[in-house]
């Protein structure tokens, strides 16, 4: 498998990494391969929602059409809906902008026990606020060290946090987006506002890799995932959060173990005393 992660803050260079990749696989054998890491992700959700020691943040970011949605269909689909929530953001509430740009993700971060996904982020300002201009340069570039702050912050308080970009060709895009004027499945995600976007596929570009390279740290690495191929991109999404799991499961398996001792030690206290008549 072929993995892009970035774990320190460095340059990033998307155009050397590929959008297209098949990690040694025929689509049919990675299908496999994909339900079979499932199951092992749903164990891992469950220890971790009943160990009930940390959390998990996932952040989705990527160019329109890079498989957001899929991802948590195929991905997030794959665990016990107990324990999991998604967090779609879209374009700020009047609300929201009457507030500091992380205070809506600050509402939407995951409890104890909890595996929560951003579908977009506060990433989205230092993307498109950066690309249209939306405030001073000054400004945005300040919330690199803000964003990082604030992730800190998260893995400080038993937070997991794992970034995925999704990563997919300027051509691949623009058969997605044609397809969706033809199925009449995909027509409601028809929108206008995609094809004036890739007008900035570039800045876009810059952005991303400024983004992903000032933003990645030990505790909240940023993976990048060829994306061309949805079946390829769902088996190194799940296998990126296993790798990123399994170093808990140790200690999860043996809160659990402990637990249960308890319980069954006060299971027997309670069978062991006499009913008293009343």
């Amino acid at each position: 498998m072929s993995t892009y992660r970035f774990d320190a803050q460095d340059k990033v260079d998307l155009r050397k990494i590929p959008t297209r990749e098949d990690g040694g696989y025929e689509q049919e054998e990675g299908e496999a391969r994909f339900q079979k890491l499932a199951d092992e992700l749903f164990e891992l959700q469950e220890l971790l929602y009943s160990a009930n020691d940390h959390s998990v943040l996932v952040v989705l970011q990527g160019r329109d059409t890079a498989g957001k949605d899929g991802t948590l269909k195929s991905v997030a689909g794959a665990m016990n809906p107990v324990g999991v929530r998604i967090a779609p953001f879209k374009v700020p509430t009047p609300l929201e902008l009457s507030h500091d740009f992380l205070w809506r993700m600050h509402q939407q971060t995951p409890g104890i026990g909890e595996i929560v996904f951003f579908n977009r982020s506060h990433y989205e300002d230092v993307l498109v606020v950066r690309v249209h201009n939306l405030i001073a340069e000054k400004m945005w570039r300040k919330r690199y060290d803000h964003i990082n702050a604030f992730e800190d912050l998260l893995a400080d308080s038993g937070v997991i946090l794992v970034k995925f970009f999704l990563h997919i060709s300027y051509e691949e895009q623009e058969k997605r987006l044609l397809a969706r004027e033809v199925e009449p499945g995909k027509a409601w995600k028809l929108n206008p506002g995609d094809w004036e976007e890739r007008k900035y596929w570039d800045e876009y570009t810059e952005a991303y890799e400024d983004a992903i390279g000032k933003c990645s740290t030990a505790h909240a690495p940023w993976y990048v995932i060829p994306s061309d191929k949805k079946w390829y991109r769902n088996l190194a999404i799940a296998e990126a959060l296993i790798d990123e799991l399994k170093p808990y499961k140790d200690g999860w398996l043996q809160k659990m173990e402990r637990l249960g001792a308890e319980k069954r030690a006060a299971l027997d206290t309670v069978r062991a005393t006499p009913r008293t008549s009343g």
